[in-house]
């Protein structure tokens, strides 16, 4: 891969984000331990084997409820080989159970592919009792089991990944219609994580474009409205702390990331369509250096924002005008109950949020759900009764 060297930064305390990467060539040729600069120092080529290095330490969570049965194996096919991948299906048991339908079709592909994938249920009350035992008890609901949500699903699977020994994780959505796009995805992460080589690092993809029907034409539309709303927002609480005006964040609410499995139990998780935008607050709010925080002294390394443009366009399921407004909400909801949030943009937030909901006046935005730092979590005693859960044979958990 040939990818754009990073053209502007913006640091808050040891919080570095890096502008939008472009990608100049998604297969820069191979040559292991070549590693180059271009002669004018603006290109970085990354051989395919140091990408492949990457992915074999890689899994990918696809969190899972009741997508079509194509949708799911296309992803899977975009998938790398390389890569650990970790389904996280909260389908339902019944009347039909939807989820041993998933289970069955993914173990008929990985018969012709020999993809490494785990299946598992949210619900699954052996992983829940590890949770418990571990002392993380907030993720799990009145009936003892893991709450429903796509969060929810993602700490899950960051879980299992590190039960798993990986050193990265990813996401991706499993109603993309691409499964090339899912391919470039994987291969940006693994770039990024060559391009940032530390303990502490976030890639985020931008997608290129999203195709769009109008008036009989294709329009590729580049940003979504949610994206524009918690790109905006993100700049402007970076402008009050830097005092020059920025537009370098171009990802505050990307689906499609991945971390260094060390920052992402580090770090904590908002329910639903918060969860994104969150992790960008939760890391300046920890490693800013404007609020005072615990543990100190393990907090001390930096934390690199990559961002990279993808070429192929994104193509998913169209979930409706409430979803989006779902989506704008939450975003929003987590930068104004940020202790980190000013006064002013709070009030520019109220105001854009009664416009955009037709309100009599402006209303403060309630906060939504957040999970607590997963450092809380005992990892050694998780580990130990997850391995439990895993060989008790029961069928919703599965290393196919």
């Amino acid at each position: 891969m040939r990818l754009e060297i990073p053209r502007e930064c913006e640091r808050v305390g040891a919080v570095q984000i890096y502008g939008l990467q472009k990608v100049y060539e998604l297969d820069g040729g191979s040559e292991f331990g070549s590693n180059s600069v271009s002669k004018d120092g603006v290109i970085r080529r990354i051989p395919s084997e140091a990408l492949y290095e990457r992915q074999r330490k890689m899994a990918i969570v696809v969190p899972v409820k009741n997508e079509r049965l194509k949708l799911i194996e296309g992803v899977l096919v975009g998938i790398p080989h390389p890569c650990q991948i970790i389904v996280v299906s909260n389908s339902p048991r019944g009347p039909v159970d939807r989820f041993q339908i998933e289970k069955e079709a993914i173990t008929n592909f990985c018969k012709f592919t020999n993809k490494k994938v785990t299946v598992v249920h949210q619900k699954d009350a052996g992983l829940a009792k590890a949770i418990e035992l571990a002392g993380y008890t907030e993720l799990l609901g009145d009936d003892g089991l893991v709450r429903s949500g796509k969060a929810e699903g993602m700490i899950m699977g960051t879980l299992i990944a590190k039960w798993l020994d990986n050193k990265y994780i990813g996401f991706v959505d499993s109603d993309n219609y691409f499964p090339g796009a899912v391919h470039e995805y994987v291969q940006e992460y693994a770039a990024g994580f060559e391009m940032f080589d530390s303990d502490n690092t976030f890639v985020r993809i931008s997608w290129n474009s999203k195709p769009k029907v109008m008036e009989n034409s294709i329009f590729f539309a580049k940003w979504g409205r949610s994206s524009v709303h918690s790109n905006r927002t993100l700049n402007r609480l970076l402008t009050h702390f830097s005092g020059y005006e920025t537009e370098v964040v171009k990802t505050g609410n990307a689906g499609e990331h991945a971390l260094t499995l060390d920052l992402a139990l580090n770090i904590e998780y908002a329910s639903g369509y918060a969860v994104e935008t969150h992790h960008f607050m939760n890391l300046l709010e920890m490693w800013g250096g404007i609020l005072p925080v615990e543990r100190a002294e393990e907090l001390r390394g930096k934390v690199t924002i990559c961002q990279i443009e993808s070429r192929n366009p994104h193509m998913h399921e169209s979930k409706g005008e409430e979803h989006v407004e779902d989506m704008i909400d939450a975003s929003l909801s987590v930068i104004y109950n940020s202790p980190l949030c000013p006064e002013l943009l709070k009030r520019e937030i109220a105001e854009e949020r009664a416009v955009r909901l037709k309100l009599e006046k402006p209303e403060p935005v309630p906060p939504v759900k957040v999970y607590s730092n997963l450092s809380n979590l005992n990892l050694n005693v998780f580990l130990e009764h997850c391995d439990t859960a895993f060989h008790s044979g029961t069928e919703s958990l599965s290393l196919v």
